[in-house]
């Protein structure tokens, strides 16, 4: 995690060698993977202490492959609900080239 703040995330994570596919680029469900949890973070900052999540639906969009550096996370909460959170994320390299978009749906969980 390198930021936090309402509504907001950014995570880092490093490509390593064993994190790559058979044609030598980041493996696609790591990065979504990464994406989703940097989504939710940044939902977990308008949660109340009585509320939870959990994914629902994710939709990713591949833009580019990365084999080496770090990837950076970006997301933000589009719309909190009464019963769901949807956000967005934006997966760059340390370029700053866009790698993949992911938009997500989570469920609202209230502890009773």
């Amino acid at each position: 995690m390198v930021e936090l703040k309402d509504g907001y995330a950014r995570f880092k994570m490093p490509v390593r060698p064993e994190y790559l596919q058979g044609a030598k680029a980041m493996q696609g469900g790591l990065i979504v993977a990464l994406a989703d949890e940097t989504i939710a973070h940044a939902m977990m900052t308008q949660l109340t202490p009585e509320e939870g999540l959990t994914t629902i639906e994710l939709k990713s969009n591949f833009l580019a492959g990365v084999s080496d550096g770090e990837l950076i996370a970006t997301a933000t909460v589009f719309k909190k609900g009464q019963s769901l959170v949807i956000g967005d994320c934006l997966v760059t390299d340390n370029k700053e080239k866009n790698v993949c978009r992911v938009s997500a749906t989570f469920l609202l969980l209230k502890k009773k």
